[in-house]
């Protein structure tokens, strides 16, 4: 990966492009900023961390509340959970997603306040949201929710199961199901076994006050190495924007950097070892 990784190279700009909002032939005021100068404004702030007042201008970024409002604009319009989707189907179709599994956990992110925030039960009632993630089972993010730090985990597995995208990239029906769901104990509910099962799913949750179930942790792990890539965008791991809606915005750009490079190491891979 390149040492300055907000550069957006031409191939993953070839996938954005399309799915930006036309600006109007004669919008009044100055002409605006290149949308992948922006584009690149608004990682250059996901991968580092820094304030939107700290963006360097003399990247050629434009100014942090250009940026700012770009990325609000992009969030309206749909575009990075549509790139997510885009990059999926992309990933399905190399035969990368496991569907015989997908994996559900939470972890906390400190907040500075806003929407979706709450005492956090396990870091001395310190404000926080919580990141509730779905994968398959190689650790590829479907779905990301972000509520408040004393949200329980359990009320969230149907809403992760659901939130799931269809995902196209193969003959016939775009899939949004995999086969068995796994959890841990914190997500143990006789409620949401019998839900999943409805929806066709294989509940494989370990029971709280009993053994845990022999071989889970192995196969639940990829959930874990998801998290750390998600919150080595360091605007991720510390929730600066008040809005959830921003904050949303960088979760699902994330996602889809993540599987971005997911496709690229297969194309490298397929490249060295045909």
């Amino acid at each position: 990966m390149s040492n300055k990784p907000w550069i957006v190279d031409d191939e993953l700009w070839a996938r954005i492009e399309p799915l930006l909002p036309a600006w109007p032939e004669r919008s009044p005021g100055p002409r605006p900023v290149d949308d992948r100068c922006c584009l690149q404004g608004i990682l250059f702030v996901l991968y580092t961390g820094i304030t939107w007042q700290q963006l360097p201008m003399e990247l050629g970024f434009g100014s942090g509340q250009t940026c700012w409002r770009r990325l609000g604009r992009w969030q309206e319009a749909g575009v990075f959970e549509a790139l997510h989707r885009i990059l999926l189907a992309e990933l399905n179709a190399a035969g990368q997603i496991d569907w015989t599994r997908a994996c559900v956990d939470a972890t906390r992110a400190r907040e500075k306040g806003g929407e979706a925030t709450g005492p956090s039960p396990v870091d001395r009632r310190k404000t926080g949201s919580k990141h509730h993630l779905i994968s398959d089972g190689g650790g590829i993010p479907f779905h990301v929710i972000t509520t408040a730090a004393n949200v329980n985990d359990v009320t969230q597995t149907l809403a992760l199961v659901d939130g799931v995208p269809p995902v196209a990239g193969r003959v016939g029906h775009p899939r949004k199901r995999p086969d068995a769901l796994l959890g841990d104990k914190g997500y143990d509910s006789n409620p949401n076994r019998r839900e999943l099962r409805r929806r066709g799913i294989l509940p494989v949750i370990s029971r709280k006050g009993e053994r845990d179930i022999i071989g889970l942790g192995k196969l639940r792990y990829v959930v874990e190495q998801t998290f750390a890539q998600l919150h080595q965008f360091k605007r991720l791991a510390v929730r600066w924007e008040r809005r959830l809606d921003l904050h949303n915005a960088f979760v699902s750009l994330a996602c889809g950097l993540i599987c971005w490079r997911r496709l690229n190491t297969q194309s490298f891979l397929s490249r060295q070892w045909p």
